[in-house]
């Protein structure tokens, strides 16, 4: 069983979705002139979780993406734009 969610976690860490997400939040960081370090602060944690979030080694949820975007100060309906449109639609889980 534990290899069967692994399997399924693969398909959409690595997707173009995935990707774009990810592409998107360095991006709206960068356009609010912030650091990882200085995210980090904003979120009370450590840069590396910022570093692999952006570098799509973590995945976020729903409620993780609404905090990044309120810390960096952008809406998270934008970030997830960026994903829908990259997200094949036959896309499997």
């Amino acid at each position: 069983m534990r290899k069967r969610i692994r399997n399924s976690m693969a398909k959409t860490i690595r997707s173009e979705g995935h990707e774009a997400l990810c592409r998107a939040l360095v991006e709206a960081r960068r356009a609010a002139d912030l650091t990882q370090a200085q995210l980090a602060q904003r979120l009370h944690c450590h840069q590396s979780f910022v570093a692999r979030v952006e570098s799509g080694e973590r995945r976020i949820d729903v409620v993780e993406l609404i905090v990044l975007a309120r810390a960096i100060g952008v809406e998270s309906s934008g970030l997830l734009n960026a994903a829908e449109k990259a997200t094949d639609q036959l896309h499997r889980i």
